[in-house]
């Protein structure tokens, strides 16, 4: 069922940029993009579990091209403080440029500078997968989202009950009782 999932992921985030690459620079191009089926794990901590939908944008820039567009999505994820699973709407914005492996001309190889990153290159057939760079924007969007709420009070470090359904009658503050005897201590300020 993985490999089914993956496959729809490139047949709805991999595009054919030969004849883009054989136009002048500016040439442009628009796709939407409509991924229906939920994708799965984008890693251990999140995954997808809605739609991808979106439009991007190619442009010809000398011999690369830029990818520019809005993408959304839905993700699950297990909240930093309860633990509870929770789904939040996600955007991620795409700016990213693409660099040919193979002269579309001539069909010899091209020179790959050091910095370029492997999920950036145009492979020797011209198709340009946008989805390791989507998976990674998105992993780097969702974690903006930490809490299944900015108010959620978590689980009890003592006995672990979830203080957002019901609260526990654990101390708050445990002292460490090496430190007890300083508990009488008055602690004079300055002025």
């Amino acid at each position: 069922m993985r490999q089914n999932q993956a496959k729809q992921v490139l047949y709805g985030l991999q595009f054919n940029v030969a004849q883009l690459l054989k136009e002048v620079t500016g040439a442009t191009r628009s796709h939407n993009i409509e991924i229906e089926e939920a994708i799965g794990e984008l890693d251990g901590a999140a995954k997808i579990v809605g739609p991808i939908t979106g439009q991007v944008r190619f442009l010809r820039t000398g011999s690369n091209i830029l990818v520019t567009g809005l993408l959304q999505t839905i993700i699950q994820k297990s909240c930093g403080r309860c633990l509870t699973e929770f789904i939040v709407p996600i955007s991620l914005e795409l700016e990213e440029e693409f660099y040919p492996t193979v002269d579309v001309v001539t069909g010899t190889t091209l020179p790959t500078s050091a910095d370029a990153d492997e999920a950036n290159r145009i492979d020797a057939q011209h198709l340009l997968d946008l989805w390791e760079v989507v998976r990674q924007g998105f992993l780097l969007v969702s974690d903006d989202y930490l809490y299944c709420r900015p108010d959620c009070r978590g689980l009890c470090p003592h006995c672990g009950q979830d203080r957002n359904q019901n609260p526990c009658n654990c101390q708050d503050e445990l002292i460490d009782p090496r430190w007890a005897g300083l508990q009488g201590l008055e602690i004079e300020e300055e002025d």
